[in-house]
């Protein structure tokens, strides 16, 4: 069942078209990723659904809500965490979740429960009373998505989750809108240009070039669509005249006592591979496999590599632009 649908979604400013004529849809209980190298229009795209920029044209419905025209009804079902640094440093973990709770107009009666609550799920109740300013980047991030769960939204939005995290930090944000998408089956929409982002949290994901979709769909399709996975075989006998069934790949290649297998998953396909020809006296020495990458999905698809588009500058400098703010 759709949660969101986004027909013709178009964003001006001036003569730049940010957004061209977007079209796609967000399925109820699942984890979609709009995947792009900066300035593709992801982020311009998620402010437009969530009601903080208004499109040039276009169609947004969130559970049957026309967005556009009913942006206050719709903001009650969307928790939001943007791109760049939303905590007040000069705040507690618990004060900054209180402030979140006022503008939502959450009952007093249950402010404080549901505050402890979403500082409890996100690990950060033994620091709910610490300043924020003396958080680590990881834990602010995840303060950040505890703020975001205080109106109990239906849809979770994340712009760049984890930018400029340390790895360590990064598999920790990861862990917990996992859990959040698992536990409670919340629907989540994130944008990243971090691949291994993308294929760590989605279940679908739509790549955005020069504001516009380039495709869409599940990670495993994408990937198959571009040939699947190639296992290089080596035999201790000539090669030339082997075969395998269908169902465990196509040979497309071989030379000498070397074999190469396309197929759909390596992980699985190998051992039947391997106990294939075992059966037919045929030793197999050594196995290697070359697994497609989303930035393979992303060059053919977008005409460009999403790695070299990346600059790491960028991308360190948002979350550290961070700086001590006054009350």
């Amino acid at each position: 069942m759709n949660t969101i649908s986004i027909n013709g979604l178009t964003k001006k400013f001036g003569d730049f078209t940010a957004v061209d004529d977007v079209s796609f849809h967000i399925n109820r209980g699942e984890i979609f990723g709009l995947l792009g190298p900066n300035g593709a229009g992801k982020t311009t795209t998620l402010k437009a659904i969530t009601t903080l920029g208004k499109p040039s044209s276009g169609s947004i419905t969130a559970f049957g809500i026309d967005v556009v025209r009913s942006p206050k009804q719709a903001r009650k079902m969307f928790g939001y965490v943007p791109q760049a640094v939303s905590a007040d440093g000069d705040l507690t973990g618990y004060e900054n979740l209180l402030i979140f709770a006022k503008l939502f107009y959450v009952n007093k009666n249950e402010r404080d429960k549901r505050i402890n609550n979403a500082l409890e799920y996100m690990g950060l109740s033994d620091r709910s009373h610490d300043l924020v300013k003396h958080y680590s980047g990881g834990m602010m991030r995840r303060l950040e998505i505890a703020q975001a769960l205080v109106n109990r939204p239906k849809v979770l939005f994340l712009d760049e989750p984890s930018i400029g995290l340390d790895p360590s930090s990064k598999r920790q944000v990861w862990k917990y809108i996992k859990r959040l998408n698992e536990e409670f089956g919340m629907t989540v929409v994130i944008t990243t240009h971090d691949m291994l982002e993308a294929d760590e949290l989605c279940h679908r994901i739509a790549i955005m070039n020069s504001g516009k979709i380039a495709v869409i769909d599940t990670l495993f399709l994408l990937k198959k669509s571009i040939g699947g996975d190639i296992i290089s075989l080596s035999l201790m006998e000539s090669a030339l005249n082997v075969s395998i069934p269908d169902d465990l790949g196509m040979i497309i290649g071989n030379d000498d006592n070397r074999l190469l297998i396309s197929t759909d998953n390596a992980e699985t396909a190998i051992p039947k591979i391997i106990r294939h020809f075992e059966g037919n006296g045929i030793v197999v020495s050594s196995v290697t496999v070359n697994k497609q990458t989303l930035d393979d999905v992303f060059m053919k698809y977008a005409k460009s590599s999403l790695q070299s588009q990346s600059s790491m500058k960028d991308i360190r400098s948002v979350r550290r632009s961070f700086v001590r703010r006054g009350r």
